[in-house]
This record gives C-alpha cells, sequence and structure tokens, in this order.
C-alpha cells in the first residue's frame, strides 16, 4: 500500500516569515529531512526540520529556517525543497504558477498590503475564497505589488459541522494512512475503531454520548444540531471526536493530494432520509475538492498567520462560565474538544509562534503509537487548555497584534449562564502594555469589537432571558467589564493614535471608522471585517437587519445612549454599489486592505469568491 501513497500529503505552507526566519509546515508519508535552497542570494542556512508521527504513514514537520543574514524584503524569493534529489516541481507541480519552476516568496518591509478573511466551511455552496488569493497572486507583476501577509482570522476548520462525504472521506483516509487510534473514555463505544463502525458514526452521533438524563446538555451542544432561529442554524451530528479525525480534515481541507487516495461511496446503512442528504452534499463537497490545488498554492506563496475561533474547535467554545462546567466536566466531551486544540496546535500554532509553542510540540512526541495512550492523551490536552500563549504578535511596521478571544475568558461574576468577556483582565492588560507608545497597529480579533448595534442588542435580549447559546452571544459588548477596559484601552493617551481591527466570524462583511467624541485629537481606529470565506448570513435576514440598524440606530437615535459605545462615534462605509444605503456586505470572498505610511487603511476592497466583483468600502456617508 504504501508504494501508492505520495510522498507528501500536504504542504509545503509558509507560515511565519521573517528577514532571518522561516517556518515551512508539510505533511508527508514518511520522515523527511528536506534540502531548503534559495535562489539567487547569498545565505548560510541552519535548518531544523522537527516531526511529529501522526500515523503509520503520516508526519507533520516543521522547518525552521535560520538566516545568518537578513534576506533581502520587496524582492521576489524562489525557494525549493528537495526530497531524494527531486524538488518540488517534481513532487507537487500544482504549486507553481504558469511558467515558473519554483514557488516564491516576498519579504515586505512594512505591512502595506494584506488579505484577510474567516470561515470556510466545505460544503457550503458558495465559491471558496481562497481562490481571490490565487487570482490576486496571478496579476501580481512586481513584488511590491504582492500582500505581506494571508491572515485567517477564524474557523479555517469546521469541525462541529461536517458534510456526510467529507466524513466518509476522512474516514477512508484515516485507513489509507494508518492514522493512530484512540480509546474513549465515557462514551458508549470504547474506541475510535468501533466509533467509525458503529451505524451512528454519521448523521446521528448524538447517539454516541451515554444515555443518561444529565448529558443532554452536553448532547445538545455537542452533536444535537440546535437551530439557532435568529442568526444560522448548526448542523452537529457529524462532529469530529478523535484526534485522527481532526488530523484528516486539515489534510482533506488544505490539499489535493489526500483526495487522491479517498472516495465518496455512501456508508452503509444510512436512512432514506440521510442518503438523500449525503447525495446532495456530495456535489458541494466534490467542487471544493476541485479548486484545492489552486489552494495549496496560494499557501505556498503567501505567510499564512492564522487564529482560532469557535468553530475550530466546536461551536459556542467556552461561551459561558456554565458551557466551561459542562464541557469540560465530562471526560468524552473534554476529549473532543482537547482533539481538536491538538489539531489546532499542529496545524495552525505551531508555525504562528514556532518558540512559544515548542514545549507543548515536544510533548506530542509521547503520542507516538498505535493506540495512542490515552493516559498521556488526556494529560497533554489537559496542558493545552491550561495554555494561556495562544495569542502572537508580529514585529511588523505597524506592529500586527493576534489576540486569543477564546481561552483567555472574562467569566460572567453574576450568573454562569451570562456570557464571559473575551478576554479577561489579565489579557487586555498584556494587550495594552504590547500597544504603548506605537503611533499605529493592527490587531486581529475574530470576533469584531465594534459590531452591529441592533445584533448585539438582539444577542444582549437573548441572553437576558437565559438563552445565549441561542444566537452565539459573543461579542465585546455582551460583558460589561471587557467592553469598559478594551474601550479605556483605546481612549489612554500612550496607546496608538491609529488603529485597525481586523475581524471576521459574522459571515457579512463591513468597515467602521471610530472617533471619541468631544476629544480634537482623538485616536481614530477602523472595524475591517471580512467574513466568511466561504460562508455567507442568510441574505434576506441579513438585509433587514441591515435596514432596521440603519432606522434604530441612527446619530440622532435616542437609543445609542443605552450602548456602551455612546463616548464612540461610529460612522459606517459605505459598499460601492450599495442600494438603499446598504452597510453590510454579503458574500463569500476575502477582505484586502491597503495601508499608508501613518498605518491607516488607505483603500478597503472585498474581493469576491467567484472573481466577478471587486468591491470598495468608500466613506464616510
Amino acid at each position: 500500500m504504501t508504494s501508492s501513497l505520495p510522498l507528501v500529503l500536504a504542504g509545503p505552507v509558509l507560515r511565519r516569515l521573517e528577514p532571518q526566519r522561516l517556518a515551512i509546515w508539510l505533511v508527508a508519508t514518511q520522515p523527511l529531512q528536506p534540502e531548503f535552497a534559495l535562489d539567487g542570494v547569498e545565505h548560510s542556512a541552519k535548518v531544523t526540520c522537527q516531526v511529529i508521527t501522526i500515523g503509520q504513514h503520516a508526519f507533520i514537520h516543521l522547518l525552521d529556517i535560520h538566516v545568518a543574514q537578513p534576506l533581502p524584503c520587496n524582492q521576489t524569493l524562489g525557494y525549493d525543497l528537495r526530497i531524494n534529489g527531486q524538488g518540488i516541481a517534481d513532487w507537487a507541480p500544482h504549486m507553481l504558477y504558469p511558467g515558473e519552476t519554483r514557488p516564491h516568496f516576498v519579504l515586505r518591509d512594512r505591512l502595506d498590503h494584506l488579505l484577510h478573511g474567516s470561515c470556510r466551511k466545505p460544503h457550503h455552496p458558495a465559491a471558496d475564497g481562497l481562490l481571490c488569493a490565487d487570482r490576486l497572486l496571478q496579476q501580481c507583476q512586481h513584488p511590491e505589488q504582492r500582500p505581506a501577509v494571508l491572515l485567517m482570522t477564524g474557523d479555517q476548520v469546521y469541525a462541529d459541522d461536517v458534510a456526510g462525504p467529507m466524513l466518509r472521506a476522512i474516514h477512508v483516509l484515516i485507513e489509507r494512512l494508518g492514522l493512530f487510534d484512540e480509546q474513549l473514555d465515557g462514551a458508549v463505544v470504547a474506541d475510535s475503531a468501533a466509533l467509525y463502525r458503529h451505524p451512528a458514526s454519521y448523521y446521528h452521533r448524538a447517539d454516541l454520548l451515554p444515555a443518561q438524563e444529565r448529558n443532554d446538555s452536553l448532547r445538545e451542544r455537542f452533536f444535537g444540531g440546535k437551530r439557532k432561529p435568529i442568526f444560522s442554524s448548526s448542523n452537529a451530528d457529524n462532529h469530529l471526536v478523535t484526534f485522527a479525525e481532526v488530523m484528516a480534515m486539515y489534510l482533506l481541507v488544505w490539499s489535493p493530494e489526500p483526495w487522491r487516495l479517498v472516495n465518496l461511496d455512501m456508508p452503509a446503512g444510512l436512512t432514506d432520509e440521510r442518503q438523500a442528504r449525503y447525495r446532495q452534499e456530495v456535489p458541494l463537497i466534490e467542487a471544493f475538492a476541485d479548486n484545492l490545488g489552486q489552494v495549496a498554492r496560494v499557501m505556498a506563496h503567501l505567510p499564512c498567520l492564522m487564529i482560532f475561533d469557535d468553530h475550530d474547535i466546536t461551536d459556542d467554545w467556552n461561551l459561558s462560565a456554565q458551557w466551561e462546567e459542562t464541557a469540560y466536566g465530562h471526560p468524552f466531551s473534554r476529549r473532543i474538544i482537547g482533539n481538536a486544540l491538538l489539531g489546532y496546535l499542529l496545524c495552525q500554532a505551531w508555525g504562528n509562534d514556532p518558540d512559544g509553542c515548542g514545549p507543548l510540540v515536544e510533548r506530542c512526541q509521547a503520542l507516538t503509537g498505535a493506540p495512542l495512550a490515552s493516559q498521556a492523551q488526556d494529560e497533554l490536552i489537559g496542558e493545552l487548555l491550561r495554555f494561556q500563549g495562544w495569542q502572537f504578535s508580529l514585529p511588523s511596521n505597524p506592529p500586527l497584534l493576534v489576540l486569543d478571544t477564546r481561552t483567555r475568558r472574562w467569566r460572567s461574576e453574576t450568573s454562569l449562564a451570562k456570557p464571559s468577556g473575551l478576554l479577561d483582565w489579565e489579557a487586555l492588560s498584556e494587550l495594552q502594555q504590547a500597544l504603548l507608545d506605537h503611533p499605529s497597529a493592527i490587531i486581529v480579533s475574530p470576533a469584531p469589537i465594534f459590531g452591529v448595534k441592533l445584533i448585539e442588542t438582539v444577542q444582549k435580549v437573548f441572553s437576558w432571558m437565559g438563552y445565549p447559546l441561542l444566537v452565539d452571544a459573543e461579542n465585546w459588548m455582551a460583558h460589561r467589564g471587557a467592553a469598559q477596559v478594551i474601550l479605556n484601552i483605546f481612549r489612554h493617551s500612550r496607546t496608538p493614535g491609529h488603529y485597525v481591527v481586523l475581524s471576521g466570524d459574522v459571515h457579512y462583511s463591513f468597515v467602521y471608522e471610530v472617533l471619541i467624541r468631544h476629544r480634537q485629537r482623538s485616536p481614530h481606529l477602523w472595524q475591517i471585517t471580512s467574513s466568511g470565506i466561504k460562508n455567507e448570513f442568510p441574505r434576506r435576514l441579513l438585509d433587514v437587519l441591515d435596514r432596521l440598524n440603519r432606522w434604530l440606530y441612527s446619530p440622532r437615535s435616542p437609543l445609542n445612549w443605552f450602548t456602551k459605545r455612546r463616548e464612540m462615534e461610529v460612522v459606517p462605509r459605505t459598499p460601492s454599489g450599495s442600494k438603499a444605503g446598504e452597510r453590510l456586505w454579503n458574500g463569500a470572498g476575502l477582505g484586502q486592505v491597503f495601508f499608508d505610511e501613518q498605518g491607516r487603511p488607505a483603500r478597503v476592497f472585498q474581493l469576491d469568491a467567484d472573481g466577478r466583483d471587486v468591491t470598495e468600502f468608500v466613506g464616510p456617508e
């Protein structure tokens, strides 16, 4: 069987790139020691390749490349990874643009141009927004036209919302690669092999929780397919459970190579209704897989930085203290969360911050084996859940600070059921210290700091009624303490005069300019939200909410004085071509921002995933 496996399953993916240090991620079917080569540059490079084994034929590699002399900025740098005498052109020709013999990257001396977006769900019918980046790179004639970075600001994978055909591909890939099995404590099934064979494995995973009344909340939160009547519906009945499922999912969403090893034959035992659903989902997954060569090409040419949001792990992750008590209080749900977080560590966080994540990655060596050692796995998951270093920053110009708004939460002090603040006091204090005395800064917050007031009000009402889970009541203004502190940081006299907040999460895009009222030399803020990469908000519902928001929260509306941002003047930018003053752009795509020398957003665009439209946010109105 090994002879039919490709040598490289995924990658190379460019991760954190700096003038004297490069991080490159890939997954292979055997442990490798690639030879790194850089075109046209005299350099002395020290290459460290760390390998983590996740299966009999699956090995994650991170190449950590240190260069003695800084590499040149604003210059196209061709690179290669030679394996057994062959280069990328031989073992991954889909990575190359027409007429090129090697992939290449550009180190920018300033963050003057970037791409950003979130929420990439494989079975959503919209086109893939990452294709926008591929088209853009083909159009760039000069290195200074290239974006400095691709920022993926949450929900790079949907571990909690998986189509049946995708789950089928995951299971076939697990078998082909021999991804490690594991024991499952607290579930109806004893281990991962029994899970994959169980009749409830497809579309009925709620049935795999112990049939006890006290587990009703677990069933609802992890596998219930609970409907959210205000904003969206969630289909969690194929929720990923095992570490092997999570790792197979990452391979299948980032690379075309694993798709050569799988088939989408319908699993046995599905009811007529489930068979019909499976057939409907097959063309969506096939269309997604067809474009992965272009997606992989983008990730081999642009440095990619990422941060999790909830769907990377599970819907409503850490929404409230009550949620945390329920989820972490049961061994099965704790394992589900921990396995997704372990996948995030190895596939996302490691490349963001190789030094900060290094000790955790070293611990992953203890997981090598089939089946995985259950005690060692649980101990590692405990460390992951306690870890407080998921946030990271770049010493760029302007500085880039990426926030962990999921694990360092400010729990409600009045009710365990109320939404937690997105950052606790300590994390907010660290943010303020990091911002001091910088003239400008770019902050990545997965959830918008300045959101749509009407939607936040609806979320507040549902939270007050005791149903925050129904509406994903996760916004910065939902927790009084966190809201006051983040707004005070923006008012501080030594924090930057120009802030740009990049966000996603909400499945629509918008741009706000924000000033502090009655201050002549006020800090100037911009909230720039791009979402989703491959997801959309219900179109008619968003049109209604946008219209109501304009009526109810117009500049002269007295309702503004009941919001926590009443001392802020929020001025929306309008999408070009909008009708009747719409402020929200709805559609799959990717955000594009150009910055001036002062770190201010000079132009903001939303690139449409299907390649037809480019929307500019213009303003003020």
